[in-house]
């Protein structure tokens, strides 16, 4: 992706998010230099902040997915047991857009339709190998109630609803009727080891610099 393109996008959903009445905590709108700061040394540890990514494909607006992460816990408290075990973010799905077939290892998760279009998931169990399980069917929590869902079929997730993913548990999704913004509330959230593609393709986009940044990526801390 262009960096230019990083750019109009953030821009674009920051102004999404405000339509909905969200604001972003102060660190959303902090320079590249106050990011790279001291200051910013507890946000950058933990993965805070703007996550835009392509997944290496270079058809954003066909494959591709908008991320805040607003809170995120420390792995070493979920190795111990206690401290802070959880996660927030809000995310954007675009009219149509995809967002790949992936599982984690660790994460457990609640996605949220938070409003906007309809957010449409495409959920399989895992089959003993690890692998997608396209012949049963699985049963998922949806608000607090269980919900069953045959191979191939799609759920539908109005404004407000939400299901719960647990660790080990396939998904692809896209918004349908309108870009969708999407809550999520997890467990401690490391996208660099706890993503599993069915494809293999890369969970951050590739940067060409062809003008400065207005913000730092998530993925440009390292």
């Amino acid at each position: 992706m262009k960096r230019s393109e990083i750019n109009r996008i953030k821009a674009e959903a920051q102004d999404f998010i405000n339509s909905f009445g969200a604001v972003l905590p102060p660190f959303a709108d902090w320079t590249p230099e106050q990011m790279r700061s001291e200051k910013a040394e507890g946000i950058r540890a933990r993965g805070l902040g703007w996550d835009i990514t392509d997944y290496g494909r270079g058809r954003f607006d066909e494959l591709g997915l908008f991320l805040f992460t607003l809170r995120n816990g420390d792995v070493n408290d979920l190795n111990q047991g206690r401290g802070m075990l959880y996660a927030e973010k809000l995310l954007i799905s675009r009219d149509k857009q995809l967002s790949p077939m992936h599982r984690h290892i660790v994460k457990a998760e609640d996605i949220i339709n938070r409003g906007g279009g309809d957010l449409v998931m495409e959920i399989y169990a895992s089959n003993p190998e690890g692998g997608i399980d396209r012949e049963n069917a699985i049963v998922v929590p949806s608000d607090g109630c269980p919900v069953t869902i045959q191979p191939g079929e799609l759920m539908r997730l109005k404004p407000g609803q939400s299901v719960t993913l647990m660790p080990g548990i396939w998904h692809a999704f896209w918004a349908e009727q309108g870009d969708c913004l999407i809550g999520e509330v997890s467990t401690v959230n490391d996208d660099r080891t706890d993503n599993v593609f069915e494809d293999p393709i890369p969970r951050f986009a590739t940067i060409e610099e062809d003008t400065a940044p207005d913000f730092l990526l998530v993925s440009d801390y390292t």
